[in-house]
């Protein structure tokens, strides 16, 4: 029996690029007021969406979960959507 050659596996997996944090790129900063750019940071299902959907950085993430908290405890986001 002949031994076969394997293809290598180099296609199966491509490497992903890595999102840049919107804050530290652009020097922007988050108000909670600003709904429409609040909601960028939240699913449809009105949850918080993680870092790896967001592309934030550790910093700007836990600044993010802050301002979506405050946008709920007044009323002007829904802690969930029906």
């Amino acid at each position: 029996m002949g031994r076969e050659r394997r293809k290598p596996k180099t296609s199966q997996f491509k490497r992903r690029r890595k999102k840049v944090c919107v804050f530290c790129a652009d020097k922007k900063t988050l108000d909670y007021k600003d709904i429409g750019f609040v909601q960028r940071f939240m699913t449809d299902r009105g949850k918080i969406a993680p870092r790896r959907m967001s592309g934030c950085c550790a910093l700007h993430q836990r600044m993010v979960a802050k301002v979506i908290k405050k946008t709920r405890q007044l009323g002007l986001a829904p802690y969930t959507v029906e």
